[in-house]
């Protein structure tokens, strides 16, 4: 693979992490083994029987608790331990023949990606929480389907268009990630407010 796909590869796996953690493990792994894909040897564990199995029964677990509303907030914050540090695992393993110089940089910067991306996806899927009907959740869990299947697709098909939009995508993060700060830091203070006017009242 050439600089560019490798980088559009790290690229792509951090940030799908972030929204699909267990579904882009299993997919990769899955494509590899079958031979439909090139994965670099850092990657070549994803096709392993016994990482498909698991990351496809988590795969599935976390595709119906993310239709949950209110619970898919509960799995996210639980996922922030995982997410990160897998999708720095993945963007290391890309450049493993590269040194362990452009590994350590492959791995910060796709954990910084996986990290923002998972910041956004939690964030705004919280935010869509405080709507009691559950439509604009399961709307907005099936644009992150859709849009992770695009981004996977690019990946491998149109690496160059990957490395662009993601380029685009870290950009509107600069933009989002603090007006998602303080939607969430309002609806924390509204919360507070309702809970001591709820014990006030039961004095």
């Amino acid at each position: 693979m050439d600089p560019l796909s490798n980088l559009a590869l790290a690229g792509g796996l951090a940030w799908a992490s972030g929204f699909r953690l267990y579904a882009t493990v299993f997919v990769a792994g899955l494509l590899g083994r079958l031979g439909w894909v090139h994965l670099p040897p850092g990657l070549a564990t994803l096709t392993d029987t016994w990482v498909l199995v698991v990351s496809g029964v988590l795969a599935l677990g976390e595709f119906l608790a993310d239709k949950v509303p209110a619970f898919d907030s509960v799995w996210d914050a639980l996922h922030t331990f995982v997410r990160i540090p897998v999708g720095m695992l993945l963007a290391w393993g890309v450049f493993k023949d590269s040194g362990a110089g452009t590994q350590v940089a492959a791995a910060l910067l796709g954990g910084a990606l996986t990290a923002g991306t998972h910041l956004a996806k939690s964030g705004g899927r919280a935010l869509i929480n405080t709507s009691p009907e559950p439509v604009s959740n399961w709307t907005a869990s099936a644009g992150e389907d859709l849009t992770w299947l695009g981004g996977l697709w690019l990946m491998w098909r149109h690496p160059r268009v990957l490395l662009v939009l993601l380029a685009l995508f870290v950009l509107l993060l600069c933009w989002l990630l603090p007006k998602l700060v303080r939607g969430l830091r309002a609806l924390w203070q509204r919360l507070r407010r309702a809970r001591s006017g709820l014990s006030g009242a039961s004095r």
